[in-house]
């Protein structure tokens, strides 16, 4: 009787260990509900290509009139939106007020303000403005009360000792864009090279896209009453220029090289309406994987013959690797 239990137990006891051990080898599959899938955004702008209306942005396409590629291969789109039912816009507006901006320092703060009223929308669009040279400030958080932002800006009376952009940018977005829920948009004040970030050029692009974020750029250079000498306004001429639009590019914006206030205020005209009239597509990428690769995009128009009379405008491109948006 006892020979009997405890060769019952040794059976037993060998069972489990053997359940255990193919348990621990073919773990409980996850749920597909528990994979959790990330979808890209992209704010398309589309204008005219040729003719008395090149630029002007073109109004009324919908959703069937795109087709999305990644790394050459069409993806599945899953939301669009227009003008009409666009998410609201929250613009960081960050200013140079490095060394070599003390002359013009009242140019560039009439230009936040401008660019500020003309582009938040009452009771829709929120705002937010901080300053960067050799320290980094903001000023006022994201609000839609245009009275505290025009306080804000005043209040700058003086410019530091380097310019940190780069560091700017990534500090704003990873601190104040993640968070909110519309369109990202950050808008850049400057008239030079970045002298004093830890971040470059790549990083600054990076975080961007990672985050949905399109960046547009005010270059400054010329001044407001004059220009500077070898400079033409409204062009882009040095590497420092070239730098600054190619993060607009990349992250889907536009950089303007201004020399008097009526251009800027054109700018700032141009990308206020811009915001208004952007296509919104999202889609969900066949590569679910978090591989690191920069992916190639491509937004087309779904007839061929829109190609020659329009022109589209978004990020070219994205890395795959795990962020925490919220």
């Amino acid at each position: 009787m006892h020979k009997s239990f405890f060769r019952s137990l040794v059976v037993g006891f060998a069972l489990f260990l053997l359940v255990t051990a193919a348990s621990a080898q073919n773990p409980t599959p996850t749920p597909d509900s528990d994979l959790k899938t990330f979808e890209v955004r992209l704010p398309v702008t589309v204008t005219n290509r040729d003719g008395k209306e090149k630029d002007k942005l073109v109004a009324g396409m919908s959703r069937g009139d795109f087709l999305v590629f990644e790394d050459g291969v069409q993806q599945e789109v899953t939301f669009f939106s227009d003008e009409k039912t666009n998410p609201p816009v929250f613009v960081g507006v960050l200013m140079d007020t490095s060394p070599s901006t003390a002359g013009k320092l009242g140019f560039s703060k009439e230009a936040a303000k401008n660019f500020i009223y003309t582009v938040t929308r009452l009771r829709k669009d929120k705002a937010a403005f901080m300053t960067f040279d050799n320290e980094i400030t903001l000023h006022q958080d994201f609000t839609d009360k245009l009275d505290l932002l025009d306080r804000a800006v005043d209040k700058i009376k003086k410019t530091g000792s380097q310019t940190a952009m780069y560091d700017a940018l990534w500090q704003f977005t990873d601190e104040k864009l993640r968070s909110v829920p519309g369109r990202r948009v950050i808008v850049i004040i400057t008239d030079g090279e970045d002298t004093f970030s830890r971040a470059d050029l790549n990083d600054a692009i990076d975080i961007a896209q990672r985050t949905e974020t399109t960046v547009f750029g005010i270059s400054t250079k010329a001044g407001f009453l004059g220009t500077v000498p070898g400079v033409e306004a409204g062009t882009s001429k040095d590497k420092n220029d070239r730098f600054l639009t190619e993060l607009c590019e990349k992250t889907g914006g536009q950089a303007f090289f201004t020399g008097d206030m009526i251009e800027l205020e054109r700018a700032f005209t141009k990308i206020s309406q811009e915001l208004r009239q952007q296509y919104i597509l999202t889609y969900r990428p066949a590569n679910q994987n978090y591989d690191g690769r920069e992916r190639k995009i491509e937004v087309r128009f779904a007839e061929p013959g829109n190609l020659k009379k329009y022109r589209i405008r978004t990020k070219s491109s994205y890395r795959a690797v795990r962020d925490a948006l919220k």
